[in-house]
């Protein structure tokens, strides 16, 4: 079994997280294979991201390298085929270009609440998201979310986060746009102020009545952002 493990894992590519799932044993036979890839992790073939779970290291001229944030993570965002969870927060800031800080903590968002866990390097919370969760949906709340968390992306002045929000939201199909403007409904007030005054700001002929009728308009939201980069705060009680 030993040489099957080994072969096994000899076609996967580094980074790969597997575990004893990964390889072609019965059930009955999953606690050996675990033993075998333990003691592979002590005689230094591969390493162990957390329990039960091992990967072949990347090597560079730096050394070894951690796998990338997906395979980190993509037993938490998949169950069984379903999606279950996306990531967002900092690795999503930094994705977008809204900020060049690294995260250390990765931040995904689920359904329902789930404790902080530990996977290698990275320290992995989870946010609430009301909205269900789909393929198609993931790359619209992605950008709600940083709508949502304006305050809180890092090494970055509110000018500038805007005007890269701008050009991002202006990349989105009329039917992207549509599904922001309904998926917005279970998000603060802010955040559907900010999308309201983006989206108009990007095109003076967007309907943006649903965002307009879901505001308290006697409350106002402080994001520090400029007159010249959005025209239209007044409209959208931001200050």
């Amino acid at each position: 079994m030993t040489d099957t493990i080994k072969s096994t894992i000899d076609r996967f590519t580094t980074g790969f997280v597997f575990t004893a799932k990964d390889f072609p044993v019965t059930v009955e036979k999953q606690n050996t294979v675990t033993k075998v890839l333990n003691n592979m992790v002590a005689a230094g073939q591969i390493r162990r991201l957390c329990k039960g779970r091992f990967y072949k290291p990347q090597k560079s001229k730096f050394g070894e390298l951690p796998p990338d944030t997906f395979q980190t993570v993509k037993d938490l965002l998949e169950k069984n085929g379903k999606l279950i969870g996306y990531l967002t927060g900092y690795s999503i800031f930094n994705k977008f270009g809204l900020t060049t800080q690294v995260p250390a903590m990765l931040q995904i968002a689920v359904s329902k609440e789930k404790k902080l866990v530990t996977r290698g390097n990275y320290r992995i919370s989870f946010i609430i998201q009301q909205n269900t969760i789909t393929k198609a949906n993931v790359p619209v709340l992605q950008l709600l979310d940083c709508l949502r968390f304006l305050k809180n992306i890092p090494d970055a002045m509110p000018d500038e986060i805007c005007r890269r929000l701008l050009v991002l939201f202006k990349q989105l199909t009329p039917e992207q746009i549509n599904t922001a403007k309904r998926l917005a409904a279970k998000y603060p007030p802010s955040a559907i102020a900010l999308l309201g005054a983006i989206l108009e700001t990007n095109n003076e002929n967007e309907d943006t009545t649903v965002l307009y009728k879901a505001l308290n308009h006697q409350s106002s939201y402080k994001l520090d952002i400029s007159n010249e980069i959005l025209f239209n705060q007044k409209r959208w009680h931001i200050k």
